[in-house]
């Protein structure tokens, strides 16, 4: 049970971490490598099935973890970069403006990869103690 929750945890985290650097390097690399633009990674389609792949495994591994250390503030908190992270494509680029829909998809993928940081060490303390 424990290694789901790791496991969900390091995928969580990884795929923030994935979001982000979609968000703040692909600017940088269709600058750099033109041919990259023709790649659907732009496309609001990329933005949604990351959202989709995010949700299940961060609520399977804030609530498995929370079962085990019962802080759920931290399943509170992972809700709430859930909520930023749907919000902003819900939302859209027309409304929101690129700077502000980066912003938002950059807060809302740094408080799930904190969330799963902190329950994750959570989860390791309730072991080692």
């Amino acid at each position: 049970m424990r290694n789901i929750q790791l496991v969900a945890d390091k995928a969580a985290f990884s795929l923030s971490f994935l979001c982000a650097l979609h968000c703040l390097a692909l600017p940088l690399l269709i600058i750099l490598v033109p041919a990259v633009s023709s790649l659907p990674l732009a496309d609001e389609a990329f933005h949604l099935w990351m959202v989709f792949g995010v949700i299940p495994i961060s609520l399977l591994g804030l609530s498995m973890g929370c079962k085990k250390h019962q802080r759920w503030s931290i399943l509170l908190i992972g809700v709430v970069g859930l909520a930023i992270l749907i919000a902003t494509p819900v939302i859209g680029h027309e409304q929101l403006g690129e700077f502000w829909e980066k912003t938002l998809t950059l807060l809302g993928a740094s408080i799930i990869a904190i969330s799963h940081y902190l329950n994750a060490k959570l989860c390791q303390a309730c072991k080692n103690g």
